[in-house]
């Protein structure tokens, strides 16, 4: 036990200082300055409070789970409120730095702004660090009870706390959105005060999300819903009347949101096109593309030239006669890729298709290829669709074209996932050799793969030229396709609603925060950082890959020893 002991209390000491390292990084970069503007509750909490004691939460968590294997509920709360205390040293000892060094010609960021946020409304130096001291222990505290809460609980209490924290960032949003709407305004009074989440709206908020976990958890736990036990033919009318039902919300949101969200949200839906198509290649085929923004390219630049109307107007089509134009290159192109790579796997493959999108992408890039593609001035002039005198001209109307390719591409996805060849990328996923040898045609299967994920990228390529009606070669670049594969892992590989709940994570939560666009980055780089530590499943995980990571290995049964024959 006292080994334990031992380990246990340097690892929580170890806790507190990454904690501390991480809190000073987080002052020092500006994000706390620039986040004490936006309040998420008026005149208590700002964003900035929150990146300045994150980390100490985060560490203090961990600590106490850490603790817990001495199994004392006494020692993990300690455990926790020293590795807050920690935290709080490091801080502490860089506002007494900052006050007897000028570190500003070193770290900018460091202004009289920051020393005043790290003050506390103290005069003195030495209030100042104690309340330091005091509050990171107090958030510590926090840290390890919500450790040693149970999981349905903290579940529930994370859900209504994020609940809040996105509602407070919204508010500017909400007043752009629905401040001309005549129902918004009795609304925003109890919501909102002046800057931040009123304490009614905190409430609210809270209590919604606090239930709204709870209910999915106790759904989770008694899958035996009165539904599941209705006939086939009742819980198949239900399904429908569900599936039109959000059909119609979906048709009606653009209206409602208006000009800004739908922005958003159709560049969200054209990644959720990309995410399904390399969701084939990856979550299903198990074939690592990372060169997969060549297709967008392809579809994009294939409408581009063939309906541009400006210097480098050749055919001058329609949208709608461009498209099948676009699918089918982009999936010809996958083809292609696909017939060198026959013979590789893993981290090979996924060298070889970074290659093929770079090539792509100096390719459009090239003098050779600018009198027909523009070059680095790229193409102008792309009209916008239109069906008879009706044009998608804005993106509330550019957003009903998404939306059905989103339908489209989804559905042939779903067919495709149960059916014989999805089952067999499935196989082949799993073990190649095997697959094989029980029949299954390798090279007709990759190249299936590859075809059908690169189509569905031509596809939102060609609507994305639409949309913008104008495009470049920078608009292509490798970390799109990592944003792509990104959004996938999160979401969960191999399923398909976790497409689209990645996208909307990855895609549409850093264009609410396009304030912040400096550190934009850092939220997405530390989100798949913590996902691939607390769910590496992703959100809505498919239910091969969360039994993959969460069972347990079993153990290989050792044979009795037979016993030994005397000797004559």
């Amino acid at each position: 036990m006292d080994k334990e002991l031992k380990f246990t209390w340097s690892d929580i000491i170890k806790y507190g200082a990454i904690g501390g390292v991480v809190a000073v990084y987080v002052i020092l970069i500006g994000m706390v300055v620039a986040f004490n503007e936006r309040y998420i509750i008026a005149e208590t909490l700002t964003l900035g409070q929150i990146a300045l004691f994150a980390p100490t939460f985060l560490l203090a968590y961990f600590a106490a789970n850490n603790a817990r294997k001495i199994k004392s509920l006494s020692f993990s709360i300690i455990a926790s409120a020293l590795a807050g205390l920690v935290t709080g040293v490091f801080v502490a000892a860089l506002l007494v730095l900052a006050s007897k060094v000028n570190i500003r010609e070193v770290f900018l960021n460091v202004s009289p702004e920051l020393l005043e946020i790290l003050h506390f409304g103290k005069d003195s130096l030495t209030g100042a660090t104690i309340m330091i001291m005091i509050f990171n222990l107090a958030v510590g505290l926090l840290g390890g009870l919500f450790a040693l809460t149970p999981r349905r609980w903290s579940n529930a209490i994370l859900m209504g706390a994020s609940l809040v924290a996105l509602m407070g960032i919204m508010q500017e949003l909400m007043s752009i959105t629905f401040g001309n709407k005549d129902w918004f305004k009795p609304v925003s009074e109890f919501i909102y005060a002046k800057k931040g989440l009123s304490w009614g709206g905190t409430a609210l908020f809270m209590l919604l999300g606090i239930l709204g976990s709870l209910w999915r958890s106790s759904a989770s736990l008694h899958p035996g819903t009165k539904i599941a036990k209705m006939p086939r033919r009742q819980q198949q009318t239900i399904r429908i009347a569900s599936f039109l039902l959000g059909l119609i919300i979906l048709l009606w949101l653009p209206r409602f949101l208006g000009s800004y969200p739908s922005e958003i949200l159709t560049t969200v839906g054209i990644y959720i096109i990309m995410g399904l198509g390399l969701n084939i290649v990856v979550g299903f085929a198990g074939l690592l593309d990372l060169g997969y923004v060549a297709f967008f390219a392809i579809g994009a630049y294939t409408v581009g030239i063939l309906t541009t109307t400006g210097k480098l107007a050749t055919m001058e089509w329609g949208f709608w006669m461009a498209l099948p134009a676009a699918v089918f290159l982009a999936t010809m192109a996958g083809v292609i890729l696909g017939i060198p790579v026959l013979k590789m796997r893993g981290d090979y493959l996924a060298i070889v298709t970074l290659g093929f999108g770079e090539i792509i992408r100096i390719l459009v890039l090239s003098d050779w290829l600018k009198p027909y593609i523009g070059g680095a001035q790229g193409i102008l002039q792309i009209p916008k669709p239109s069906i008879g005198d009706y044009a998608f001209k804005g993106p509330q109307q550019i957003y009903y074209i998404v939306l059905i390719g989103i339908l489209l591409v989804g559905y042939i996805a779903w067919r495709l996932r149960d059916a014989r060849i999805g089952r067999a990328w499935k196989a082949m996923r799993e073990d190649e050799d095997v697959a094989e040898a029980m029949g299954i045609h390798l090279v007709s299967t990759k190249l299936l793969a590859f075809a059908t994920g690169a189509a569905f990228a031509g596809l939102s390529g060609a609507i994305f030229a639409a949309k913008l009606g104008s495009i470049f070669p920078h608009s292509f670049n490798l970390i799109v396709s990592i944003n792509v594969l990104s959004l996938i892992i999160v979401g969960g590989i191999g399923s398909l609603p976790g497409v689209v709940v990645g996208a909307l994570i990855l895609v549409g939560l850093p264009e609410l925060l396009r304030e912040f666009a400096d550190y934009r980055m850092l939220f997405y780089g530390a989100l798949l950082v913590a996902m691939m530590l607390v769910k590496p499943e992703g959100f809505i995980p498919e239910k091969t890959h969360a039994r993959e990571l969460h069972q347990k290995p079993l153990e290989p049964e050792v044979a009795p020893e037979a016993p030994a024959k005397e000797a004559i």
